[in-house]
Formats: C-alpha cells, structure tokens, sequence
C-alpha cells in the first residue's frame, strides 16, 4: 500500500527542476520562480488530499487491464519498429514473444514470416492474443520459468514486461536457454528513471478501489550484468527519450487518480518540463547468443 499524495508528487519534481537549476541548466530567475511556486503549492490545502493505492501483481493487474491495454502507449512507438527491424532481417524461424500480453508484438514478428510462440500469466491478455493471431501457438507461463524447450528458438521478444519482476537474473537465463546458437534477444522496458517517477500502470480493481501494477526500476547495469551472465552478448542498447512536456499556465487541480502522475505535472508545468528534459522513456536492448 502506498499514500500518494499530489503536493508530494508536485513538490517532487520542483525539487528535479532546482538541482538542475543549481548545475547551471536554468539561470537564477528560474530557480527563484519554483521557490515562489513551491509556496503556492504549499498554500493550497487541495494537493494534501492524497489517496492510498494498492500495489497488485502482474496476473491480477493485467486481468483488469487487458480489455484497455492496447489503446494509445507511446512506448508502443519505440519497440515495434525495432522488433521488425531485427526480426524481418532474419530468415524466417521460430519467434518467442515472452510475456506476450494481447499479441501486439507477436504480430509484427508474425509479419515478418516467422512462427510465433507466445507465453503470458495473463488469462485474459491470452484470450485476446489469441483472437488477434489465430495460427500462433499461446501459452501460459511465467517469464521466469517459459514453457518452452531449450534451444528451440530463433529469437526471443520481450516488451514492456521485465520491470514487474524483481530480479532479471532468471528471466535472462531463460531467454537464453531457450534460444538456439546464433539467436537474438530483443528487450524493451520502461526506463528506470520513468519508474522511479512513477510512471507506473493505473487500474481499478473490481471494488473500485486504486491499484498500481507492482514495478521495480531495474538500472541498465542490471541489465548488462543479467545479459552477460547467461552468456548473451549485446548487439545494441538504445534510450530514448519523449519530447518534454512544453510548459503552460499551472492546472487548477491534480485531475482525477487515473491521470497521474501525467496530470500532476501540469500542477508546475514549468518545474515538469526542466525535470523531464532528456530523460529516457524507455530502455531497448538487441542481444545474441553465440
């Protein structure tokens, strides 16, 4: 259970905009212009209405999500094109989509002339990637233990899937076991610095009640050291970031839970464009088996 409360959130990001202000990013007029608005803020009894959050795991929140999930994600943007980059470059083979959810990027690799085999926890997302990609072959399971022989693949996707679990020593031994010599791994994750925000699945559980879905901020060094203990080496890593917010008037309120932390930021639009400036959406990486 966590209290977010959206003066914590506001004041948050006031605090990213000074410590860049303080290493020279901004001039003095800035960081005196957040100190002012740090005291609206702190002057407005509203943003101390907090709300407590359940924290959910991956099987129960996806549940709830999967009739929603493949509505407008920008990270959806940064992976797909990536997956068929890499996937359409090889011959046509065995393609493992790990935590498949609704079939999104088994799809592309479908696409791209491969047989797709795709492995979720999710009931629900299954019965949707099923729906969408007939002639695959879906299965339940967990990343950490896929239901899937050893070397029998070609290439192995995983989106947006690895920050859920919390350590990612087992699921890259899984990759690589299941990967036949030569294969590829290609991984796409939120960004650590975007967890660490926050920027963290919203759902509503069947009491109405708020949950998040439950999210550890793997750095890319948790990455790298996984990767190279299963023996994969790395062909590319890439993070790229969304364009900052462009600064407006301030909202008149936090807006309702669904929207934060997005709409929070508008609370200081200002502060939330300086604190997000440059930082990566998402982390990619394109690893081989030798």
């Amino acid at each position: 259970m966590s209290y977010e409360s959206p003066l914590s959130y506001a004041l948050g990001l006031e605090g990213i905009a000074l410590l860049r202000t303080f290493a020279g990013e901004r001039d003095r007029d800035f960081g005196e212009a957040r100190i002012d608005e740090i005291r609206r803020l702190l002057d407005d009894p509203a943003l101390r209405r907090g709300i407590a959050v359940e924290v959910v795991d991956t099987v129960a929140g996806y549940e709830i999500w999967a009739d929603t999930y493949d509505g407008p994600n920008p990270a959806f943007d940064f992976d797909e094109p990536v997956v068929r980059d890499i996937a359409g470059a090889l011959p046509p083979g065995t393609a493992l989509d790990a935590a498949c959810g609704t079939g999104r990027v088994a799809e592309v690799l479908a696409d791209c002339g491969h047989h797709v085999v795709g492995v979720d926890s999710s009931p629900h997302m299954l019965d949707h990637a099923r729906k969408r990609l007939p002639e695959a072959d879906f299965r339940a399971g967990d990343l950490q233990e896929l239901p899937v022989d050893d070397a029998s693949v070609d290439i192995v996707t995983c989106s947006l899937a690895l920050s859920h679990i919390p350590d990612l020593v087992p699921a890259y031994s899984e990759f690589a076991r299941v990967l036949r010599p030569g294969g590829h791994v290609v991984i796409t994750d939120i960004h650590p610095e975007q967890v660490a925000r926050t920027h963290v699945p919203t759902v509503r559980r069947p009491d109405g009640t708020p949950a998040r879905l439950r999210t550890y901020p793997h750095r890319t060094g948790d990455h790298l050291r996984a990767a190279l203990a299963a023996g994969l080496s790395v062909r590319g890593c890439e993070e790229p970031s969304l364009p900052a917010p462009e600064p407006g008037e301030p909202a008149t309120g936090p807006g309702p839970w669904e929207a934060w932390p997005w709409s929070l930021a508008a609370l200081t639009p200002a502060a939330a464009h300086l604190a997000s400036e440059g930082v990566p959406a998402v982390i990619i990486w394109h690893l081989h088996r030798d």
